[in-house]
């Protein structure tokens, strides 16, 4: 994903995200993290709403916005995290989930203004979406996942996402990354052998 300084999505079938494949490809850019960085803070300090000064105005993707908070040692930390798999237009996609990763995400506070100075944002475009053959079928660092499944208690359709970076960031492998993704989709039961062949998934790649 792109990178700059400063999860919860709509609901889909698995065969409307695997539909996004077909939209051209576009590639993440550093002034995409400009444009949400700029956003945010004239959201939060009462200012005008910055101009969107990127190439490819006109261009769609399904798109994920991710702040991260450095701490007092240096570290980062997620701050919010919140995407849609639709083919978005970027200008209003950034602008919209450039504040509600911010603003809306109920894992977390929203962001303050006095956090603008520890902020950093990252903008991840989604392309090449692929149906798994199984809960498998896809590669740590590569790809990120979106999983579906009946829930065995509630017996109630539950999803769930994962961007490419996060199973690398955690040290996870494959088994412990659908592990935590079954847990993130609400699902309190044990994740068993048994459930396992019951997961469809979706692959995908985020552009660089």
């Amino acid at each position: 994903p792109a990178r700059g300084k400063g999860r919860a999505f709509p609901a889909a079938t698995m065969a409307a995200v695997a539909a996004a494949a077909a939209a051209p490809a576009v590639a993440a850019q550093r002034e995409h993290c400009e444009y949400c960085f700029a956003t945010l803070e004239a959201a939060l300090l009462g200012a005008e709403a910055p101009a969107a000064r990127f190439a490819g105005l006109d261009a769609r993707a399904p798109l994920f916005v991710t702040w991260k908070k450095r701490d007092g040692r240096g570290e980062l930390a997620l701050r919010g995290c919140i995407g849609n798999f639709s083919d978005l237009q970027l200008v209003e996609g950034l602008r919209e989930y450039a504040l509600c990763s911010a603003l809306s995400d109920n894992r977390f506070d929203p962001v303050s203004a006095d956090e603008l100075p520890l902020l950093e944002v990252s903008v991840s475009l989604l392309v090449d979406f692929q149906p798994a053959t199984d809960a498998f079928d896809w590669t740590v660092g590569e790809h990120g996942i979106r999983i579906s499944f009946l829930d065995p208690v509630t017996r109630t359709t539950r999803s769930g996402t994962f961007l490419p970076e996060v199973a690398p960031e955690q040290g996870w492998d494959k088994r412990a990354t659908l592990d935590a993704l079954v847990r993130k989709t609400g699902c309190r039961g044990p994740v068993t052998d048994d459930l396992l062949p019951s997961i469809k998934l979706v692959r995908d790649r985020s552009s660089q």
